[in-house]
């Protein structure tokens, strides 16, 4: 592994996008690799088709080499490499996800339908199916927002765990504190509503992060039970955030009907960028995770938390 994969939008680069890819890059010591998809061309035919397809490369062309130079501009000594592919975007990115540590993607702000069925969508593709985590941006980070802030969603699931264990290393990086947060949904009946609920939620949350204060002692963790809708919660609680880290499951699902209500509406409704992690074995995404070897950041030993 050891790239972070950027898709590039020949059509509306994702400066914003952009920038954040070459940051995390250099952050974390990775490769940066850009790379633009020209997609088929299905409604002309003849001459028409030929001559639509070859403004397409050359548009593609050229936003390659103005990300080129951006990402030079920002960051001189950063490794990079850079690729013009034929094919339908979304495949084209899945199929370099494999080898990337990270994927870093701009939103176009599709309506729901088009996120789903336009050949040129990749963000509900790349969320829901590659094997590592995706960030989509669709809005910038709070940086100048102090201390700088992340914020997990948890909910006791083994995708929610995956996300929290992602979540405690980005905060380490980032030299942030992290906010977990447990939405817990307003009952039907008033009678449901109850402190015993209320406590037993605070004791699961607990358990959801209990370890990872003793494997990064940098990194100071907070935790909110919150009444409300998941959605509209944690969109609020990242609104002046570094960046929101959910979890989804598995790597499986033709479309993103798999990501599930509340990831799709945190990725329309999120004022900060969001972080899908997927679940599944810690030794195939190699995660820092308690009970697993870990690969350390340059210069440091990092052990996991005791079982």
């Amino acid at each position: 592994m050891n790239d972070l994969l950027h898709g590039v939008d020949p059509v509306e680069p994702s400066v914003t996008a952009l920038v954040r890819a070459a940051d995390e890059a250099a952050r974390r010591r990775l490769r940066l690799r850009l790379v633009v998809a020209v997609p088929p061309v299905h409604d002309r035919l003849g001459y028409d088709a030929l001559g639509h397809r070859s403004a397409l490369r050359t548009r593609a062309e050229s936003a390659l080499s103005d990300v080129r130079e951006l990402v030079r501009r920002l960051h001189a000594d950063l490794r990079t490499s850079s690729e013009l592919v034929d094919g339908a975007p979304a495949a084209v990115l899945l199929a370099r996800a494999s080898a990337a540590d990270l994927v870093v993607l701009g939103s176009r702000r599709l309506g729901r339908a088009a996120e789903l069925l336009a050949e040129s969508s990749v963000v509900v593709p790349l969320t829901a199916r590659a094997p590592c985590p995706v960030v989509v941006v669709r809005a910038p980070e709070h940086s100048e927002v102090h201390p700088p802030t992340l914020v997990v969603g948890v909910d006791g699931s083994e995708q929610s765990r995956a996300a929290v264990a992602f979540a405690v290393r980005e905060a380490s990086l980032r030299e942030a504190r992290l906010r977990a947060v447990w939405v817990w949904p307003r009952p039907l009946l008033a009678h449901e509503d109850t402190g015993t609920g209320l406590s037993e939620r605070r004791r699961l949350l607990a358990e959801s992060v209990a370890g990872w204060s003793e494997h990064h002692p940098d990194v100071r963790v907070l935790q909110d039970v919150i009444r409300g809708h998941p959605v509209e919660q944690l969109a609020l609680a990242g609104r002046e955030s570094l960046a929101l880290v959910v979890g989804r499951t598995g790597r499986g699902g033709h479309t993103g009907m798999r990501l599930g209500s509340t990831l799709h509406g945190l990725l329309r409704h999120a004022d900060c960028p969001v972080i899908t992690v997927p679940s599944g074995t810690p030794r195939e995404r190699g995660d820092h995770v308690p009970g697993w070897t870990e690969r350390s950041r340059p210069g440091e030993t990092d052990r996991p938390p005791a079982a």
